[in-house]
């Protein structure tokens, strides 16, 4: 007989290779349940392929069809269960988290500093090791020194909360030697100090970087301008529609869109934003390959939403979420090039996952080396931001010649925040 709790999620193997892994979430219902578990899901790498949501208000059941975005990623299943648990309403995962986790309060964050070499895409081959090793990047400051030398400060938590162990930052730091090999310097991982709280913003952004970056709407002329890639022009093609006459209790909210990296999430996260709370939903990809999402919804006082001026303020609020969820653009920052990356912070204060390891990723493919990069918070259009900022150094192999160049660049990179 199992822990009480084990049950509480169930990770299904496929049958044949190539199929989805099928997950089962059966526990105590919250708002904001689904946005916690689409994150995580995101957090490790996988695409949801297909899912069901039900619930009474008190217990949900919700069950996701996935897949590994790509076949190099290796899955550690069982910290996935154990991540999925942690996020179960406490009256029912309790016993197993007890029993599981050292440090059931919010994770303590820790410097790691390193000193090494400069060379050809050292900043995602460090980035990849944090992420398989599962440590999530909070801040980052990575400077290039006059002697070619470069110092990374990665400000991490560690999703094992295993971190405070000497096994566990003996491991931590033998995976970034294997990886740097001889270049590495010097290597340091300690917890953080009061320059933690230095570093949670971000150098000043440019007035013509602010109003392009956070924006309300995507101008028509940066269609052409941006050298938008084709599936964003089926994104913004998007209908959402709000009918009242199917449910005595409910509003159904009906979605039809293209697909990208994450796009559960982002429809889920608004709705946690928003207060509201979902009752029943299917969701999945027609023989177009968009998708067609059906969510019998209401909001968190139980009712329906039959205001008009509340209704187009939600589809507004999912269009824009969903049309460019993560902003990218590239400007000029005196004589230098900065490639400058943003996505909206969840009013938890959770950021997007990953969004560190895909624009490296995006960089790397295309040969730019990264002179200095850091991330940080910024508060723009009511919200707050997290912003990514790297400072490009084009004395590699690939040099920006004209705006042709720069638009690739964008799209690259847009395209692998957005998995197209």
């Amino acid at each position: 007989m199992g822990l009480p709790g084990d049950d509480l999620v169930l990770i299904q193997k496929p049958k044949k290779a190539g199929e989805p892994y099928v997950i089962t979430v059966n526990c105590p219902d919250k708002t904001g349940l689904g946005c916690d578990i689409c994150r995580i899901i995101l957090d490790f790498g996988l695409s949801i392929t297909k899912g069901d949501v039900s619930t009474d208000g008190k217990w949900c059941y919700i069950v996701l069809w996935v897949l590994p975005h790509s076949t190099s990623l290796i899955i550690r299943w069982s910290n996935l269960k154990r991540r999925l648990l942690s996020v179960c309403p406490a009256q029912s995962a309790q016993f197993f988290l007890d029993h599981h986790r050292t440090n059931p309060s919010s994770s303590p964050v820790y410097l790691l500093k390193f000193l090494s070499l400069d060379r050809k895409e050292l900043l995602h081959d460090v980035t990849q090791v944090l992420c398989e090793l599962e440590l999530t990047i909070q801040r980052v400051k990575v400077t290039t020194t006059p002697d070619g030398k470069v110092l990374d400060l990665f400000f991490i938590t560690d999703n094992l909360d295993l971190l405070h162990t000497k096994r566990r930052q003996d491991e931590t730091c033998k995976q970034l030697h294997a990886v740097l090999g001889e270049s590495c310097i010097s290597c340091d991982l300690l917890l953080a100090g009061p320059e933690y709280e230095g570093h949670q913003g971000i150098s000043t952004l440019s007035p013509a970087v602010t109003e392009e970056l956070f924006r309300c709407k995507l101008l028509e002329k940066e269609t052409h301008s941006l050298g938008l890639s084709p599936e964003l022009t089926k994104l913004k093609k998007t209908t959402i529609t709000v009918d009242n006459s199917l449910s005595p209790a409910h509003t159904l909210l009906q979605i039809h869109c293209a697909d990208h990296k994450g796009l559960l999430y982002d429809i889920m996260r608004t709705l946690k934003d928003c207060n509201i709370q979902i009752a029943y939903g299917r969701f999945s990809p027609n023989v177009n390959g968009d998708w067609d999402l059906e969510l019998f919804i209401q909001l968190k006082n139980g009712k329906k939403i039959v205001d008009p001026e509340k209704q187009n303020s939600l589809i507004t609020r999912m269009k824009s979420e969903m049309l460019h969820p993560l902003r990218v653009i590239l400007s000029n920052r005196g004589p230098d090039t900065e490639l400058v990356v943003a996505n909206p912070v969840e009013l938890s204060g959770k950021g997007r996952p990953r969004v560190f390891f895909d624009v490296t990723l995006a960089l790397k493919m295309l040969g730019i080396c990264i002179f200095s990069a850091e991330i940080g918070r910024h508060y723009a259009s009511d919200r707050e931001w997290e912003v990514y900022r790297f400072l490009l150094e084009w004395n590699c192999e690939s040099r920006l010649i004209d705006g042709v160049d720069r638009n690739r660049i964008v799209n690259r990179v847009r395209r692998s925040l957005m998995g197209w």
